[in-house]
C-alpha cells in the first residue's frame, strides 16, 4: 500500500469516528445538568496542550530557568485579562516571544 493511500485511509478513519459522534448523537439526549459539565471540557483541556508547549524543552525536560516561553505566556495572558480581545493576546504574546529570543 503507498503512503497516500496509508494517509488517506487513516484521515477517513479518524474523520468517521469523530463524526460519528456527533451525527448520531442528539441535543435533546442531553439534559441541562449534562451541557453544564460539558461545558467545562473546553477549559480543562486547554491547560493540557498547552503546558507541555510551555514548560517542555525538545526532549521533554521541565524547563523553569532560561525558559522565554513562561515570560511571554505571562504578558499575554495579562494582555488577555486586559484586552478581552483573542488577537491581542496572541499578538502579544508572539511579539513578546520572538523579542524575548531575538533581542534578549
Amino acid at each position: 500500500m503507498s503512503n497516500w493511500l496509508l494517509i488517506i485511509y487513516c484521515g477517513l478513519i479518524t474523520f468517521l469516528t469523530r463524526f460519528s459522534m456527533i451525527a448520531l448523537l442528539k441535543k435533546e439526549m442531553f439534559n441541562d445538568r449534562i451541557r453544564e459539565i460539558l461545558s467545562f471540557v473546553p477549559s480543562a483541556i486547554f491547560p493540557a496542550i498547552i503546558f507541555p508547549a510551555i514548560f517542555l524543552d525538545n526532549s521533554g525536560d521541565f524547563q523553569l530557568e532560561n525558559n522565554p516561553k513562561i515570560m511571554a505566556a505571562i504578558i499575554a495572558m495579562l494582555i488577555g485579562i486586559i484586552s478581552q480581545n483573542i488577537i491581542a493576546t496572541i499578538i502579544s504574546g508572539l511579539a513578546s516571544y520572538w523579542f524575548l529570543i531575538f533581542m534578549v
